[in-house]
């Protein structure tokens, strides 16, 4: 038996990798994509997804001849929808993944296997792209197999995580399952356990929503953390040395394409779901928070400066969606506030920043966004002798505290009502 052949649809984050992935092992790939850039840049031998070690297996997997793109699907052993699922208000817009199963439909065979990786509401495989595929007349379960497997990968590891973390697949059948499985176990190192289709669907949107309600409490906490005149991130070093708590980190906001998202596409109109809706509301709220304090922070100041560093969602990538470093952003700007943003890791045609010097001329406040491991070895007092004011908000808990309190800096820290300056500077960061 030959290499089994695998159509993958969409290009991005998910698609890219895991097309390379299959690719590298055995696999005969094609990559589907209807953005001309996208497909040009990698016939060029550019990646244009950004992520760690990804261009390296792109261009081998290219090298080899086993991966090539395409804006035309082609009759294939698996197709592998990789599209996205932008929430529409609370809900799921799912065009895309419509989309996707329209342009594979014609080219499913008998014996074929369908695999949705796109993150969708419970039930979407089964009452939405299986009648788009069953359009080819074939049947799922009976004619070709029908499976969901969810990425589960973090933005800046993915190329790591694709590997190593366990996977889930749930199958029509569990034949279904089971020859899905066959594909994923070539690369995949983690366990590949087995369910069905909706339960597969709902166990992604669980995890998801778990470290948003997570990260809702650690938010809560850090509020309740200034009332009571204590730090938060002691507190919540302490309290994971505890066996079973496991508390994650208060901040700006959440984002990113999914924590921010998925918990949406759980919620059932006959459930009164409070937990995950309470949480959604407590993070979307953070940085009307954040920037409320910062403004505070500028009290009296005319015309005050904002340095803002970060734009990107999380520390150490270069993903801007649904940052809540931009939406602090915009606040403090609606507010008058003029504010220059510095991400060392963003190019400037997925956000328009600055460079260092010129977002730090003349700031009255340095305010820590993102947690990126570049800001932690910024020397203070170089970046002092640009500043008009000297005051330093973090957000994120990034920087060594003590080292710019004592170089000057007033220090504030989220979570946290005490003051840190040259007179009571100690190193904060563990």
């Amino acid at each position: 038996m030959g290499a089994p052949k695998i159509v993958v649809i969409g290009l991005g984050y998910i698609g890219l990798p895991t097309a390379a992935m299959f690719a590298l092992h055995g696999s005969d790939v094609l990559g589907v994509d209807i953005d001309p850039e996208i497909l040009g840049a990698l016939r060029s031998g550019n990646v244009p997804v950004r992520e760690k070690d990804l261009t390296a297996i792109v261009r081998d997997a290219l090298t080899t001849g086993r991966l090539r793109v395409s804006n035309r699907a082609e009759k294939a052993d698996y197709f592998v929808l990789c599209v996205q699922t932008p929430a529409k208000g609370r809900s799921a817009d799912l065009h895309a993944v419509r989309a996707g199963a329209k342009t594979v439909a014609p080219y499913v065979k008998k014996g074929s296997t369908v695999i949705v990786e796109s993150t969708v509401p419970p039930g979407t495989t089964d009452l939405v792209v299986k009648p788009i595929l069953e359009t080819s007349g074939l049947r799922a379960g009976k004619d070709f197999h029908l499976a969901y497997c969810p990425e589960r990968v973090m933005p800046g590891n993915i190329v790591r995580e694709i590997v190593e973390n366990d996977r889930i697949i749930g199958g029509i059948t569990k034949q279904a399952a089971a020859k899905a499985r066959e594909i994923y176990a070539s690369f995949v190192r983690g366990n590949i356990l087995l369910t069905d289709l909706t339960t597969a669907e709902f166990v992604k949107l669980a995890e998801n929503a778990f470290r948003d309600v997570n990260i809702a409490l650690a938010n809560e906490l850090a509020d309740l953390a200034e009332a009571h005149g204590i730090d938060i991130w002691e507190a919540i070093d302490l309290a994971n040395r505890h066996p079973r708590v496991n508390l994650l980190r208060p901040g700006p906001g959440v984002g990113g394409h999914c924590i921010a998202v998925d918990p949406w596409f759980l919620l059932a109109p006959q459930v009164d779901a409070r937990m995950i809706t309470a949480a959604r509301a407590v993070n979307d709220g953070r940085p009307e928070q954040v920037a409320r304090r910062t403004l505070r922070l500028l009290k009296g100041i005319k015309h005050p400066k904002v340095a803002a560093f970060g734009v990107a969602y999380k520390g150490n990538a270069d993903d801007v969606r649904d940052s809540p470093a931009i939406r602090v952003i915009e606040i403090l700007r609606k507010a008058g506030a003029n504010v220059a943003a510095y991400d060392p890791l963003v190019p400037h045609d997925l956000y328009p920043t600055q460079g260092l010097e010129e977002a730090i001329e003349g700031a009255d406040c340095l305010l820590m966004l993102a947690d990126h491991r570049d800001f932690y070895y910024m020397d203070p007092a170089i970046v002092a002798r640009k500043l008009r004011g000297r005051v330093l908000f973090d957000t994120r808990h990034c920087v060594d505290h003590g080292k710019w309190a004592r170089k000057g800096f007033e220090v504030h820290d989220l979570g946290s009502s005490r003051v840190l300056n040259r007179r009571t500077s100690r190193s904060t960061v563990r």
